[in-house]
Formats: C-alpha cells, sequence, structure tokens
C-alpha cells in the first residue's frame, strides 16, 4: 500500500505542476511566443492527438487508453519492489492525468496544451515531459534489476 501512496503522490504532484503550468501558458503565451534560450523557447499550441501528433481527432480513443493506462500503472506500482520505481510510476501516472483532464475538461475538443518547442522536436508540456522521465527510470531500474 506505501507505494501505492508514494505513486499517488507523485503523480498528484505532477497533476497540480502540469496544470498550473498549462494555466500559465494559456494565459501568457495566447499574446506571443517566448524566446528563453538556444532553440528552446515558449510556443502555445494544441495537440488533438497523441504523442508525435498520432491519432489525431480520437479523443474518445485516447481518453480510453489513458484511462486503462493509469488502472494498470497504478496496480503495477502497487507489486514494484521499492518507492523509487513507485515514484517513477507516478510520474508516468501523473502525466497521463495531466493531459486526461486536458482532453476531459477543456474546450478545446479533446485538444491537450503544449508549450515548450525545441523546434526539432514536437512540442510538449510537463506531462509528457514527466511520462517520458518515469519510462526511462522504470525501463533502467528494471534493466539494472534494482528494487527501487
Amino acid at each position: 500500500m506505501k507505494r501505492v501512496l508514494v505513486a499517488a503522490a507523485v503523480a498528484a504532484g505532477v497533476v497540480v505542476v502540469d496544470q498550473l503550468t498549462k494555466w500559465w501558458a494559456l494565459d501568457r503565451l495566447s499574446h506571443g511566443s517566448i524566446h528563453l534560450v538556444g532553440p528552446l523557447s515558449l510556443t502555445l499550441t494544441r495537440n488533438r492527438g497523441s504523442a508525435f501528433s498520432l491519432f489525431q481527432g480520437q479523443a474518445p480513443l485516447l481518453v480510453t487508453v489513458a484511462v486503462v493506462l493509469v488502472v494498470v500503472l497504478l496496480l503495477v506500482a502497487r507489486a514494484a519492489p521499492g518507492a523509487g520505481r513507485a515514484a517513477a510510476i507516478g510520474l508516468i501516472v501523473g502525466g497521463a492525468i495531466g493531459n486526461l483532464a486536458d482532453r476531459l475538461f477543456r474546450s478545446d475538443h479533446g485538444a491537450v496544451v503544449d508549450f515548450i518547442a525545441l523546434h526539432f522536436w514536437p512540442t510538449f508540456n510537463v506531462a509528457d515531459s514527466c511520462i517520458v522521465v518515469g519510462t526511462i527510470l522504470v525501463a533502467v531500474s528494471v534493466l539494472r534489476g534494482s528494487p527501487g
């Protein structure tokens, strides 16, 4: 049960940060992009698809997949060998819920708010970053055979 609580706490933190940054992006970036450094800028976009804009306009399918993913990952977190892996799973769950919240509660017809632009990679958001980082951490943990 402790591991599920760790995953849930990390996921909740991710959702809060993700939604706050999206709220900020919608407010501030609707007036134009902000260049930060090198190829990094903040540019408001909306993605009606999944990663890399796949499955455009398939919001019901993407919502279903996200809900199933969250449930399965919470079950996996329950069986995680340690709090570290549970926290990594929490990053993935939080990212999935953050993007799911956009699809369900924003008036963008199932679109997700993206705003971090590298110009050589598709624009993304905090939730996307947490999904990628969490997946890498879980994979490294599994490959190394570490209990964390």
